[in-house]
């Protein structure tokens, strides 16, 4: 197994735990909750800001002597979930009266924000790319969409059989036009009628950072992305993909910017005269 993929742990309360220390860089961190009914989950934020998602279920978060309720969802093809900021420099508690699981995304900070909840129908839904390259980005928590210190989180909906995160891109250099950014995926792909379904994702370096992964991934599994060119990710014929990203970096401007592998990025020209994919936009009237 290669360093940079990572399976759920078969049993306990947490799932996944990425830390800026076992990834072995500087800033983003991701924890997935099982929670059973009634269960709590207690934890302090120490140097980071942390956003409570709910892939599955509803949940409640302590901070201090306040409480934020997080309504959840089904699960994470019913569109987007409502979510939960925590603060850097709190203990905070997690607990769901009926079970489900929750993502705690997290990033190394330096301010100090208030404790506070976003509405599911706060979420910017965008439909992005067109054709076979369609897929649904919900903007939870991005410059623009969610204030944060560093901390950058959407989650992607991926139509079966088609690709996202596509054309590859990279965001590994502070310079004009690109952030520097550490990336977690965490993905999980919809049930077939035979069981769990299967996804694809790849990255690959460029002269200054080397890396080589082509994963097969399923429902909690975690990609790490240091650096280099990622994309596309898929989703294979017969099951929808969602991925979970999160983000975090040095730069002093909390920026998400982008830079498409030029032998690929001719691709999105393509897309003025195709249609988005009619499966979209998954989850529903919001």
């Amino acid at each position: 197994m290669s360093r940079h993929v990572l399976r759920s742990a078969p049993d306990g309360q947490v799932a996944v735990d990425v830390t800026p220390q076992s990834a072995g860089w500087g800033f983003s961190g991701l924890r997935v909750l099982r929670l059973t009914a009634g269960e709590s989950y207690a934890a302090a934020t120490a140097d980071t800001e942390v956003l409570v998602v709910a892939l599955s279920g509803s949940c409640r978060v302590r901070c201090g002597t306040d409480a934020l309720v997080v309504a959840g969802r089904p699960d994470v093809f019913a569109g987007p979930s409502d979510f939960v900021y925590v603060p850097r420099d709190q203990d905070f508690e997690v607990t769901s009266d009926d079970g489900g699981r929750f993502a705690l995304a997290s990033a190394r900070c330096d301010r100090v924000l208030p404790f506070r909840h976003q509405p599911a129908a706060e979420v910017p839904v965008e439909l992005r790319g067109a054709g076979n390259a369609s897929r649904q980005v919900h903007n939870l928590c991005l410059p623009d969409t969610f204030e944060a210190d560093r901390l950058l989180v959407c989650e992607v909906l991926t139509p079966s059989g088609n690709w996202s995160s596509y054309p590859p891109h990279k965001h590994d250099e502070q310079r004009e036009g690109e952030s520097a950014l550490e990336e977690i995926y965490y993905f999980e792909v919809a049930e077939g009628p035979h069981g769990p379904g299967i996804g694809y994702q790849r990255v690959y370096g460029h002269a200054d950072a080397e890396i080589d992964e082509l994963a097969e991934v399923r429902t909690g599994d975690v990609v790490l992305i240091p650096h280099g060119w990622h994309g596309p990710s898929m989703a294979a014929p017969g099951y929808d993909l969602y991925y979970l990203n999160v983000m975090a970096g040095p730069g002093t401007e909390r920026a998400w910017l982008i830079s498409d592998d030029p032998q690929h990025a001719w691709v999105r020209d393509t897309w003025a005269s195709q249609e988005i994919d009619p499966r979209l936009p998954m989850g529903g009237p919001r």
